[in-house]
């Protein structure tokens, strides 16, 4: 029989946060039925001995081949169901949330919701982006302008529902068949855009994505660390996936204006930057999880 929801979680050196969220999952959910599958990405710390402790969800067991390919395993490993719960280790649920979304999925053409997301510490955390563009490639959100700000600011965005281009892939409820339809997750990201990814090529289908202030959730951010390593894996993927999709003569200017913003940004003190900028001109320096050392330009 389907389950209404396929609750699924990827985890690496989550130890700090997984409990709260299994946790939060039972009041979350109401009365849906769900499926709860954890894929742990080879942590090194104590959180697979916190899952083995447990009786509520299914842990699964994988090297750490990355958050997308973690994502679709997940799934797989959940059998049938109406909708996918995708969970971050470091966020939590409030209660009812689960019904609220199903709510919202059930309406024509939704194909993704993404609910009001906190801070821990209780502020609004802005998750919402416009889709990439040339001018929104410098990230200047505090200028609040549609054109150059891929973050949505504006707090009265977050008081009513409405469609957008993509959400933060923290807390994302994605109906079963509009994943089957695109194939799940693109693993070639490994770690970042891949909810971008999801969210525009659902989109190009005819699936949208909403946004609803009705449910709610808390995501801590970074549970896993941040490091110029990831740094780096975020501003590549955001280069492959503009060039994939709007070509290779738009994807090379995003690249160059992209090497420019992190020249910038080096030079106002985020040393993260500087290691983007070798990584950028110099392939060799790329993660290899990436498979990007072959060429300038990512794709």
């Amino acid at each position: 029989m389907d389950t209404d929801v396929a609750v699924v979680v990827v985890t690496y050196n989550s130890e700090e946060h997984i409990s709260a969220l299994l946790d939060s999952v039972p009041a979350a959910l109401g009365d849906a039925t769900a499926t709860v599958v954890v894929v742990d990405n080879g942590s090194t710390d104590r959180t697979l001995d916190i899952l083995d402790a447990r009786d509520d969800c299914t842990v699964v067991r994988s090297t750490n081949v990355g958050y997308a390919a973690g994502m679709n395993r997940a799934v797989a490993e959940s059998g049938p169901t109406r909708a996918i719960l995708i969970l971050n280790p470091d966020a939590a649920l409030d209660a009812d949330a689960v019904p609220r979304m199903l709510a919202v999925l059930g309406g024509r053409g939704v194909g993704i919701v993404a609910p009001r997301v906190r801070e821990a510490d209780g502020a609004l955390s802005p998750t919402l982006r416009r889709a990439p563009t040339l001018g929104r490639v410098g990230g200047l959100s505090f200028t609040r302008r549609p054109a150059f700000a891929e973050r949505i600011e504006d707090p009265a965005a977050y008081e009513t529902e409405h469609d957008v281009d993509w959400a933060v892939g923290a807390i994302l409820l994605v109906d079963a068949d509009c994943y089957r339809a695109l194939g799940g997750m693109d693993e070639s990201f490994f770690l970042y855009s891949e909810e971008t990814d999801l969210s525009l090529r659902a989109a190009d289908e005819g699936w949208s994505t909403r946004y609803t202030p009705d449910a709610g959730a808390v995501h801590i951010g970074g549970g896993s660390g941040e490091s110029s390593t990831t740094h780096v894996m975020k501003i590549l993927n955001r280069i492959r996936l503009y060039r994939r999709r709007s070509g290779p003569l738009r994807g090379a200017v995003y690249f160059w204006l992209s090497v420019g913003v992190e020249v910038r940004r080096g030079l106002f003190g985020r040393g993260r930057s500087w290691a983007a900028v070798r990584a950028l001109l110099r392939p060799s320096e790329r993660p290899d999880v990436l498979g990007l050392g072959d060429r300038l330009i990512p794709r």
